[in-house]
């Protein structure tokens, strides 16, 4: 698998935490979007504005959990994009320690390009697919 090119650092809150003292499993999906987030702004894909200027909706997650996240701990989130297809692309996620770069959990999201006004699935814009393809060095066949 190529290397991740983006990573998102994270700031490990106290009301992350569940009872145990480590990160709250749900708040993975938290740390996910704000490293998605980042990644299409960083890419020039959504520059703020409306969120319904966005145009995806995530349709599927997974995670495997791998290590625990304490308080304090320095985290970063990788982020790729690994398929591209007509109106949904897959990307994947490494969390890692920020130091060691443990890798703590590992994810997958699948995404769909979504019209908010029409309320109806769309093609993914050729701008997106030339964008994420010279960012990924995708094999364009």
């Amino acid at each position: 698998m190529p290397a991740f090119r983006f990573f998102q650092d994270i700031t490990v809150r106290y009301g992350d935490l569940d009872p145990q003292g480590h990160v709250n499993n749900a708040r993975y999906l938290t740390y996910l979007e704000h490293a998605r987030i980042g990644y299409v702004q960083a890419l020039g894909l959504w520059t703020g504005g409306s969120f319904f200027s966005l145009g995806f909706i995530l349709a599927t997650a997974q995670i495997t959990y791998k290590a625990p996240i304490h308080l304090g701990q320095p985290v970063r989130v990788g982020v790729r994009i690994s398929r591209i297809g007509t109106k949904s692309l897959t990307m994947l996620y490494t969390v890692q320690d920020g130091e060691t770069g443990e890798e703590l959990a590992s994810a997958e999201t699948v995404l769909v390009t979504y019209d908010y006004q029409t309320g109806t699935t769309i093609p993914i814009p050729d701008r997106w697919r030339d964008v994420i393809r010279r960012f990924e060095a995708l094999d364009t066949a």
